[in-house]
């Protein structure tokens, strides 16, 4: 009996020692950590050397041409004769086709996202949902194709005459549609993880009240998923404004200042991608215009990233 005592003992003495021991070392977690690290200081590269890239070029280009004359110019020209280069009627045509194209995806991509978080059975969810995402990964330049050849003939068929003529060959608003249908995905699927997220708890409080599925969703779901709808939202932007192929395509290669959707506009993705094929000789004042384009693009694009992070953290909403 006090054998057995002495043994308990001394393993009770010797247990606190096992707890302050050091623990194994975890490699595989370390490995992890560097290889997380390395991905974060890629990104950081990557991004710097783009800016790296764009800023050399702007500056020479901004050292012959003022900068108010660039960003307020209303006749953009860069490669006829007399040359102009305000900048200001393919912005225009950038925010026209962006315009459009979310004026058709956002209510879409809500209401998919609403159905596929509120009313579709788990079944339904799970077959619809990555349909819907299958959009996204579809060659832009088929969507350029599919305005070309099918929305611009649509519009230009049901387009009624009391409303004057009807659309261009080229036109922003088929290209806007076309975007549309390419950020769709994105917002609905974003909208849709955001209203997944919130917690079950908000919605049988607000079915023990009384409230119906419409004005649960709309009335609570929505609102306490604004942060991740919005940042959605600001991503289909930064996803239609960056868009070459679609309105290459389908909204044509006239710089005009205009929001007439039924007219022939450029954007400055379009306008970059055809001039810069090469036959524009490097170094000249025209070939830097592209890299001046590209700067204000980035800046735009950085500007509505950063619009973006400010309207998240105004609306999350954290619950336990």
């Amino acid at each position: 009996m006090e054998a057995r005592d002495i043994t308990t003992s001394s393993r009770l003495a010797a247990s606190p020692r096992r707890r302050l021991e050091a623990p194994s070392p975890r490699y595989g977690e370390r490995l992890i950590e560097i290889a997380l690290f390395a991905c974060a200081v890629v990104s950081i590269a990557v991004t710097t050397g783009i800016v790296i890239s764009l800023v050399e070029p702007s500056l020479g280009f901004f050292g012959e041409i003022p900068v108010g004359d660039f960003l307020f110019g209303t006749d953009w020209a860069p490669t006829f004769i007399p040359q102009s280069f305000g900048v200001l009627p393919i912005v225009v045509g950038t925010l026209s086709v962006t315009l459009w194209g979310l004026l058709f995806a956002i209510p879409i991509g809500l209401a998919a996202a609403i159905y596929l978080s509120e009313y579709a059975s788990p079944r339904v969810r799970r077959i619809v949902k990555p349909m819907l995402e299958v959009l996204a990964g579809i060659p832009t330049v088929a969507f350029g194709f599919f305005a070309f050849a099918f929305i611009t003939p649509l519009l230009q068929d049901v387009w009624p005459g009391f409303l004057g003529d009807g659309p261009n060959i080229f036109n922003a608003l088929a290209a806007g549609l076309a975007i549309g249908l390419l950020i769709v995905p994105i917002i609905a699927s974003i909208s849709e993880d955001a209203m997944s997220a919130v917690p079950h708890g908000l919605r049988e409080g607000a079915y023990a009240l009384g409230a119906s599925r419409m004005r649960v969703s709309t009335r609570v779901v929505f609102p306490a998923a604004l942060s991740g709808i919005v940042a959605a939202i600001v991503l289909g932007i930064s996803r239609a404004v960056g868009e070459t192929m679609v309105v290459l395509m389908a909204a044509g290669n006239n710089p005009q200042l205009t929001l007439n959707p039924l007219e022939q506009i450029q954007t400055m993705t379009a306008y970059i991608g055809s001039t810069a094929t090469g036959d524009i000789a490097t170094g000249t004042l025209e070939y830097d215009t592209i890299f001046a384009v590209g700067l204000l693009l980035f800046v735009l694009t950085m500007g509505m990233n950063v619009l973006s992070i400010r309207l998240v953290r105004k609306y999350r909403q954290v619950y336990e």
